[in-house]
């Protein structure tokens, strides 16, 4: 269809036309003069809501992939490669704010009743994140978070290694990748030293990190301080240069990168782990919780809010923990005696923990393993979704100095154009602690039809806005991870009582994280007491829930998400299948869930309603 500016300008011309042909022909006068000639008048064309509303997404993107480069760089995005940017400083949140504030006044100048259905779960959309993100920025949210820049799940220290290794998102096909990383070392050094000076102004006003995550950081700086420069990830990408990169360039890179690794990176972070221990580690928090911290009540219940996208408490959400526990608890008392289990509920749990029959023979064996189940998978996935990603998985172990401090599994995404592929991440460390039972729910929750769907189904959705293909929520995010897992059972896949408890295993612990995390900062509840919860209640092993309640002390409130989400799913699910019958198809469903990006949960119940009563009257 032509431009509507174009469709204007062409009615005018035939209206023009048509005046001439039925009014009587004058008699011919001559020429005006030149300067009688009027200049004609140019037809102003009123933008549409729906263009209003997108150049405002695209210039609001743009603007933030500049004062973000990092977010244009894991996009495949390469103009700004050679920056980190400046995420820390006062001048930066104070432009995030402003770039906040220029977008909703922006927005709200847009008449949101012009636009289409789809173009108003935009605007809402925006609108939803744009508020919840200046919320955040404010002082006093500032005064509480700022002045906490980094801990052992989640910092610059952990991120920037794997990112420059050559393994992680940043590329290295060209010449010009390889300076760039060099230069992106002088932004992380910069980075770091302020990291520090935050971590000082935090101790000034009593709001500091906890003694644990303190001592975890410790150890991870330790070890990788430990590793000569030449085994560092680091010095990653000069190990496997791409062919066009002369002889000459890789001798001049390969010192580049070892002079980087000795006199930049390891000294800064050489400062950073002395001033944690010698420093900010006597004043550091004893209490695990934020009710410990000034402020953090506040901040605990702002944060409930803004994971979740819903207007809960804390209470409300540890008594919704309490029941979903009781109720899996049901589920696996069904297969401890469908599997003919004589013991106790405890002693099957420690059954499933420390049976070799469970435990992966080696690292090649859990690899190979999750490459079955993967391909198992995808033979099911025809019957259950109408569009799958482009972008292609990959499945490897988290490389040896990450695997200590990571969870079982994690995602990396992929570049739109799928040219770096998505990546599921699995634990090999400490083999023994390791289940087979829980692979297949792993592998659906992190890899396919999870996190991998999800996430490249929306970057790859080039009618989305940038802000929906790359942007989201926690629950949404990981409530349709963890609605991945349960798709299982529609692929027949928990027949096999052992996998059907490994998958309520997992259940379990989403459920667990709603009681320990909000028991952690809302009750005082201690790091032994809620690792001792969680092996009460499922077949955790401690390895694993040691790492989770220390995740849930670092990053408070990101673990609510998960089973928040994915109890909106079901039900909207199962609200539908009500309300249609017949007319229902599970893969229509999922495309109306996943095609429009990551929405806030009452807009995603907003859309389902919709497209329910759209096919009812179809």
């Amino acid at each position: 269809m032509p431009s509507l500016a174009r469709q204007l300008i062409v009615s005018v011309s035939v209206l023009a036309l048509g005046a001439c042909a039925t009014a009587p022909a004058p008699a011919p006068a001559p020429p005006p003069a030149a300067a009688e000639i009027a200049p004609p008048v140019p037809i102003v064309v009123e933008k549409s809501a729906h263009d209003r509303l997108f150049e405002l997404f695209k210039a609001s993107d743009d603007a933030s992939l500049v004062r973000n480069p990092l977010n244009a760089l894991s996009r495949g995005d390469m103009r700004f490669a050679d920056r980190l940017g400046d995420n820390i400083t006062d001048e930066y949140y104070a432009g995030e704010r402003g770039a906040a504030e220029g977008d909703l006044a922006a927005l709200h100048a847009i008449p949101r009743e012009a636009l289409n259905a789809t173009d108003q779960v935009a605007y809402d959309v925006f609108d939803y994140s744009t508020k919840d993100t200046l919320r955040g920025l404010q002082p006093d949210m500032l005064a509480l978070t700022a002045v906490r820049p980094m801990n052992h799940f989640f910092g610059f220290h952990t991120f920037y290694p794997t990112f420059a290794s050559g393994k992680g998102t940043a590329q290295f096909k060209t010449l010009a990748d390889y300076d760039n990383n060099l230069k992106r070392h002088h932004d992380f050094v910069t980075y770091i030293d302020r990291a520090i000076g935050r971590f000082r102004q935090g101790e000034a006003s009593g709001v500091v990190e906890t003694k644990m995550t303190v001592r975890n950081m410790i150890e991870q700086l330790d070890t990788q301080l430990k590793q000569k420069p030449e085994d560092s990830p680091y010095y990653g990408p000069v190990k496997e240069f791409p062919a066009e990169i002369s002889d000459a360039d890789r001798a001049r890179l390969t010192q580049a990168y070892r002079a980087a690794i000795t006199n930049e990176l390891y000294p800064v972070l050489t400062r950073l782990r002395d001033f944690l221990r010698d420093d900010y580690l006597s004043h550091a928090r004893a209490g695990a919780g934020l009710m410990y911290m000034p402020g953090g009540d506040k901040l605990y219940r702002y944060l409930v809010q803004s994971t979740t996208t819903l207007p809960m408490t804390p209470e409300e959400i540890h008594q919704l923990g309490l029941n979903e526990v009781a109720r899996i608890t049901t589920g696996m008392e069904q297969v401890k005696q469908e599997v003919g289990f004589k013991g106790s509920m405890p002693q099957f749990f420690d059954y499933m923990r420390t049976s070799p029959k469970f435990q992966p023979k080696s690292r090649e064996a859990l690899t190979q393993g999750f490459y079955a189940i993967g391909k198992a998978v995808e033979a099911k996935v025809p019957q259950y979704f109408s569009t799958v990603p482009k972008t292609k998985l990959v499945i490897q172990p988290y490389p040896s100095f990450r695997e200590k401090f990571e969870a079982g599994g994690s995602y990396d995404q992929g570049t739109p154009d799928g040219s770096r592929p998505g990546t599921f991440y699995f634990n090999a460390y400490d083999l023994p602690s390791r289940s087979t039972w829980g692979m297949t729910t792993l592998f659906l929750h992190e890899g396919e039809p999870g996190h991998h769907f999800q996430i490249s189904l929306a970057q790859e959705n080039e009618a989305l806005p940038s802000f929906m293909r790359f942007g989201g929520n926690t629950a949404y995010q990981e409530g349709w991870a963890l609605y991945a897992e349960t798709l299982g059972y529609d692929m027949g896949f928990y027949k096999d009582p052992f996998q059907r408890f490994g998958t309520l295993n997992d259940e379990m612990l989403r459920a667990m994280r709603l009681v320990v995390d909000t028991g952690i900062h809302s009750k005082g509840w201690t790091r032994e007491q809620s690792i001792a919860y969680m092996l009460g209640h499922s077949g955790m092993g401690k390895t694993d829930a040691t790492a989770e309640v220390e995740r849930y002390i670092a990053i408070p409130s990101q673990a609510l998400a998960y089973k928040v989400g994915a109890l909106t799913i079901q039900r909207l699910r199962k609200h539908a299948e009500a309300e249609l019958g017949d007319k229902f198809d599970i893969r229509d469903f999922h495309a109306q869930v996943l095609m429009t990006g990551a929405l806030p949960l009452a807009i995603l119940e907003q859309k389902i309603d919709a497209w329910i009563a759209a096919k009812k009257a179809s």
